[in-house]
């Protein structure tokens, strides 16, 4: 199968500068590749070539103010068998009409059908342009299942995943190892550390962990809050609310450290050298991927019960789902309870990675999707069904009047 990804405008692929989507592609690639003719379409980068071929891969870069233009161009020369395009139904409303024999399939990270974010005849030609839809949660599969009747047989839902192979269980030799250095290298020995990892922004909640370390200090004197990650990915800016974050850590000097943006290819590390990781979203979250990377690396979770977070955290098993997830009171609680008990974190950790191990490797990924874009290759494209109905209404029109049966009509006249 000759099958296309179509990133977003945002980030290039490779995922040298981050995200989720591109963090997910390079993952099921080295499997899907190994079964069809990949080629990846993304924003150009400084660091990358606006053409390469990688690992039996072929790359295409486009400058991101005319990316989706030249994408388009570029599928009415290849004629894909298969196209996947990430997060963008707009995109997909567009690229159909470039290459109407291609079969597509559009992923959905977060609220892309959302009212504001696309109109009701969008929403409606996505369905109808795509041959599968994927989620990565149910919270998101119900944003276009609720909103557009019937669509519930072509969207799936298609959780993501980690490499086992990159992240090791802090329980494990190796993972011992790497916690020990990184705790030497921050400073971190005989620390009780609480780890935050995503981009500083409100809607994210980190304000609210600097804020509950005036509790949790009051019974673990020797915790530290580790913040990991910028304003947007690789760019460290600091904005309104980064300033906001630093005023509010001042007074806790060393208890509170902002590591600025880490790698993908690094971020495994920062979890090993923590006892607790917190997800403090206050939005409706997707289903953030630092779930899977957490529970990966063998460190016990809480999260907030916002979107689809809980979908992979189960309360108690393998994780703490904070409820009341605006209070400060109520993260203080959890991280509290996380440090007092090992024992029970501790399981909850190891629940997390048979978890992550037995349902969220990108193997698993790449053959939910590949599964996908098999099911999306054998159903008719939607170019056929437009032609063989405009071809239809043209034989009813014509033969309609006439007062002349129609050929099949006719020849069944003749046998008799």
């Amino acid at each position: 199968m000759r099958l296309a990804f179509v990133c977003t405008e945002k980030l290039p692929s490779p995922a040298i500068r981050g995200g989720a989507i591109q963090i997910m592609i390079d993952g099921v690639l080295p499997v899907l590749s190994k079964q069809h003719q990949m080629t990846v379409y993304s924003i150009t980068d400084e660091q990358l070539p606006i053409y390469e071929v990688r690992s039996g891969v072929t790359y295409y870069r486009y400058p991101r103010e005319v990316y989706i233009a030249k994408v388009a161009e570029s599928l009415k020369q290849h004629k894909y068998d298969v196209v996947h395009v990430f997060n963008r139904p707009k995109n997909l409303i567009r690229l159909k009409s470039a290459s109407p024999s291609s079969r597509f399939v559009v992923s959905l990270h977060n609220e892309m059908f959302h009212m504001f974010k696309l109109s009701d005849a969008d929403a409606q030609l996505s369905v109808r342009y795509a041959s599968q839809i994927t989620t990565v949660s149910n919270f998101i599969k119900r944003t276009v299942t609720e909103r557009v009747a019937g669509s519930d047989n072509k969207v799936k839902t298609v959780y993501s995943g980690f490499d086992p192979s990159t992240f090791h269980p802090v329980w494990t030799a190796q993972g011992q190892q790497i916690r020990r250095s990184m705790r030497a290298e921050h400073g971190l020995e005989n620390k009780k550390v609480i780890l935050y990892v995503g981009r500083l922004s409100v809607k994210k909640g980190p304000h609210l962990l600097i804020q509950s370390m005036e509790h949790v200090l009051r019974e673990h004197p020797n915790a530290v809050l580790v913040i990991v990650g910028g304003k947007w990915f690789s760019d460290d800016t600091v904005d309104k609310y980064g300033r906001i974050l630093q005023r509010l850590a001042k007074p806790y000097g060393s208890k509170v450290i902002f590591t600025k943006y880490v790698p993908s290819d690094e971020i495994q590390n920062y979890y090993l050298m923590s006892d607790v990781f917190v997800c403090s979203s206050q939005w409706q979250e997707p289903l953030a991927r630092v779930h899977y990377e957490a529970m990966a690396a063998g460190i016990p979770i809480i999260t907030t019960n916002r979107g689809g977070n809980g979908e992979i955290v189960t309360h108690g098993v393998n994780g703490y789902i904070v409820r009341e997830y605006k209070k400060v009171e109520s993260f203080a609680g959890a991280i509290s309870f996380m440090l007092s008990n090992p024992q029970k974190a501790l399981q909850m950790a190891r629940n997390g990675r048979q978890k992550a191990e037995s349902s969220f490797t990108f193997e698993h990924v790449a053959e939910r999707l590949n599964n996908v874009y098999i099911e999306a290759y054998r159903s008719v494209p939607t170019k056929m069904l437009i032609d063989r109905k405009a071809a239809f209404m043209r034989k009813r029109k014509a033969t309609a009047g006439t007062g002349k049966p129609s050929r099949k009509r006719r020849k069944r006249v003749r046998g008799r």
